[in-house]
């Protein structure tokens, strides 16, 4: 089978297409049809035209051109996920020239390189899963197109592409050709689509309002009981209000038959199963009495239920943007980055305190905070982060250096060129090349969805089978639908999202940076946790350092120089300590993990780091961590660091004591034994002289013991493990300790209010399965009436939303007084 890059590539004996200016040549109408027939690409009736490939048949030029794409690059499974699933595709002439103008290049791209470029699209078209599938499947169609992931419910498609095979011009060329056009501005397009309105969903909100409203308005004569009018106008005000309950049925409810059925596909109940039940069987009882004329039906039920249903989505999809807005755009990340002053001294400045033109200071494993130029080092820098390569890319004076990169090498100056996304670093940390297999941690609503609706469909059904044996079919309906609407899971819906989203701002707030909700509910598992020595329980910015040996003045130049370039907290100690930032010129730097560093500075060969890294030979006893320093084969000495705790230690050990199993693991010697037993309990373990690879082989044991671990870490050596960790948390201070391999970050001050958040985090889960009882309670005396069929559905629908807005104000209140008490508001 040939690929296809571009419709210019293949011929059809009814059609050509040109791609390169998208013009195309209509073919000539075959046949007059009728209207009843229906185009197999979009499902749009045939007006006048009839296109015929392979016996399909299709309404325009426009639908039948997308199908032979998709047809000759064996993409037809589009077909099978949805019936018709394209849209309209009417040609317009349109020029993508201004597309290949490199200063529009730049400005659209996340990532770009000598091969590689990244980019996100909005693509207002997506609309159910075959859009997924396909657009996930574009590399069949183009394999320069080298990956593509599309978030259904953005909107958007991040896709990875090698320019020199397909330009970004032959790539847009492409999504249009197969009806999905993105929408492009030269403004951040993916970032301002995301707080937008739903139009879609307000759309739905109005017509199903609309319908609701001149439903009960034909209605009144039922709800006064007057029985004297006459009958064409009952017979005419009950198909009006059937065309209504259509509309509200196939228009408006829509997007609950599509998540139900998608659900059942999967051999699962959501939580919109039920939903979409009762919507159908209120419209199959309307039609049945409307059409038999044995009774007015339920359109006004059916309308008011979904109205209510649509609001409640929107006030959730607010709340949730609202949050998201301010997660983004606060100081998400505890990062700090290293800013040149004018005079060449460092130092550390919030993230989001960047400005285009500042200049910065990249250490040795620190990633990039913004788009920036090269202006001093030699940069290598290693995109896995944004391609999901791990090989390092090498880069010179001028360049442009995205950000998601982490500088591998010796400390480089940069200038930034485009202000600090903190929505890109959002997604950039939850790239999916990062994420471990949690397919086995679920959280409260999915363990509880299935077993609540389908306990609730077997409910309505046997309320059903008992009026219905019984010979009272009138009633064996009422209290079936009325089952269905008053044990409405909405409380799940609704309640469990926003209580745990409150808490993630309020963690935010106090300087602990969760991934997600879900990290929530991890953390309230937690029984074990490992903490990590250096960086972790000791305090970077409170040591006593000095040096054993001698050095001269340009030999401190030297030591300070190789220092200046790591990120570790003991090597900024020693630049600290010998009288700031020396920069001599450094090259051929190299680190590794847990033991040291080494470079050649101003042409002399320097070696710190461990005994073992530096000088074996050497004859060292020290209570302290020791940083062994060689120059040009001569041991010159060591810096004995006697480390001090952080000041809240000694009380985060005292309560966590009594409620969770504690480790302590540590890259460094022994020494500190004696210092930390006075600290933590005799039956806590701890283990030295561990490799990054010895921690994460501890952890793993640890979980194969059935414990859930929380590892806390300075997220430099200790990525592995917490990236194993059931809970990873990278503890910072004045670094820019920006890991994906994390699944929150805390700064170092507040480490000591670990016990509240982890007892609030636990205080919310009590809160949503406290809320879930209530509900149920109150469902169960609602099911007691719905299934003798004194429960009318009207009445269910109006007792069903405020029984939701209730509980979801308690679980609101409830937060806030547990935020209160324990002290982080």
């Amino acid at each position: 089978m040939t690929i296809v890059t571009s419709l210019a590539d293949y011929h059809h004996a009814d059609a050509v297409s040109y791609i390169g200016s998208l013009k195309f040549i209509y073919i000539m109408k075959t046949s007059e049809i009728s209207t009843n027939t229906l185009c197999y690409h979009c499902g749009d009736d045939i007006a006048s035209e009839l296109f015929i490939v392979d016996d399909k048949q299709f309404c325009c030029a426009g639908c039948k051109g997308v199908y032979q794409v998709l047809s000759q690059n064996n993409l037809c499974n589009y077909y099978v996920y949805n019936k018709a699933p394209g849209q309209t595709k009417q040609y317009v002439e349109q020029h993508f020239d201004f597309l290949n103008e490199p200063s529009i290049f730049s400005k659209l791209v996340d990532y770009t390189d000598e091969k590689i470029t990244l980019i996100t699209f909005f693509i207002p078209a997506i609309h159910c899963s075959s859009c997924l599938w396909l657009l996930e499947h574009l590399h069949k169609i183009n394999p320069a197109i080298v990956q593509s992931r599309v978030d259904f419910l953005k909107k958007q498609a991040e896709i990875t592409f090698d320019q020199n095979k397909v330009s970004l011009k032959e790539l847009v060329e492409i999504l249009v050709s197969i009806g999905y056009e993105p929408l492009i501005s030269l403004q951040d397009v993916v970032k301002e689509k995301k707080n937008s309105v739903n139009r879609d969903l307000i759309r739905k909100i109005a017509v199903s309002g609309f319908c609701l409203g001149n439903v009960m308005l034909f209605s009144f004569p039922e709800y006064l009981g007057i029985s004297s009018l006459e009958a064409q106008f009952q017979s005419l005000f009950g198909w009006l209000n059937l065309a209504m309950g259509a509309v509200v049925t196939f228009y408006c409810s829509q997007d609950f038959f599509t998540s139900a059925w998608g659900s059942l596909r999967n051999r699962v109940i959501n939580l919109d199963t039920p939903l979409a039940l009762i919507v159908a069987v209120l419209f199959i009882r309307s039609a049945f009495e409307i059409i038999s004329g044995t009774g007015p039906g339920f359109s006004d039920t059916l309308t008011g239920l979904v109205f209510l249903l649509l609001m409640g989505r929107w006030v959730k999809q607010r709340t949730y943007n609202h949050i998201s807005f301010n997660r983004d755009y606060r100081s998400y990340f505890p990062v700090a980055v290293t800013l040149l002053d004018e005079n060449g001294q460092e130092k550390p400045v919030p993230i989001n305190d960047l400005e285009v033109g500042s200049r910065i200071l990249v250490r040795n494993n620190e990633i990039v905070p913004a788009d920036s130029i090269l202006m001093k080092g030699d940069g290598c820098f290693d995109f896995s982060f944004v391609t999901g390569e791990s090989d390092p890319k090498t880069k010179v004076l001028g360049e442009v250096i995205y950000a998601g990169g982490r500088q591998i090498g010796k400390a480089v100056e940069m200038e930034v060129v485009k202000p600090v996304s903190q929505s890109y670093l959002t997604r950039l940390w939850n790239n999916e090349a990062f994420k471990r297999d949690d397919s086995k941690i679920k959280n409260f609503n999915d363990t509880i969805a299935q077993y609540f609706s389908a306990v609730v469909i077997v409910i309505a059904t046997g309320s059903l089978s008992y009026w219905y044996y019984h010979g009272d079919i009138s009633r064996a309906w009422d209290a079936f639908s009325a089952v269905l609407i008053v044990a409405c899971p909405c409380v799940l819906a609704l309640s469990t999202p926003l209580t745990l989203s409150t808490v993630l701002g309020m963690f935010d707030k106090n300087g602990f940076y969760l991934k997600n909700t879900d990290v929530v509910e991890q953390l309230a598992r937690v029984d074990s946790v490992v903490f990590d020595k250096t960086g972790t329980i000791s305090c970077p910015e409170a040591v006593d350092l000095r040096f054993s040996g001698t050095l001269s003045r340009y030999e401190e130049s030297l030591v300070g120089s190789l220092a200046r370039n790591s990120s570790h907290p003991l090597s900024r100690e020693i630049v600290k300590w010998l009288g700031g930032a020396a920069d001599l010129r450094v090259e051929g730097y190299s680190e590794v993990a847990g033991k040291g560093v080494s470079a050649f500075v101003d042409g002399h060969e320097i070696t710190m780091g461990s005994r073992a890294f530096v000088s074996p030979d050497a004859d060292v006893m020290s209570t302290s961590s020791v940083v062994h320093v060689r120059i040009d084969d001569e041991y010159k000495g060591f810096f004995k660091i006697n480390q001090r705790w952080r000041d809240s230690l000694k009380q985060l050990i005292h309560v966590l004591n009594t409620r969770y199993r504690m480790h302590v693991i540590s890259g460094d010697h022994a020494a500190e034994r004696k210092s930390l037993s006075s600290i933590f309990p005799e039956y806590v373990p701890m283990l030295f002289k561990q490799s990054p690879h010895d921690k994460l082989q501890y952890i793993k044991k640890l979980q194969q013991d059935q414990n859930i671990v929380m590892m806390l870490g300075d997220g430099l050596n200790d990525a592995g493990a917490l990236r194993q960790s059931d809970l990873g948390v990278a503890v910072t201070d004045n670094i820019n300790n920006f890991t994906p391999g994390s699944d929150a970050i805390l700064k170092g001050p507040v480490m000591g209010k670990l016990p509240q958040f982890i007892h609030q985090a636990k205080m919310a889960i009590k809160i949503i399965k406290v809320s879930f009882v209530i509900a149920s309670v109150y469902n169960l005396i609602g099911v007691y009436f719905a299934v003798q069929g004194s429960l009318s559905p009207l009445t269910a629908a109006i007792l069903m939303p405020m029984s939701t807005v209730t509980i979801i104000t308690t679980t609101n209140l409830a937060n806030q007084y547990f935020a209160r008490k324990n002290k982080l508001r």
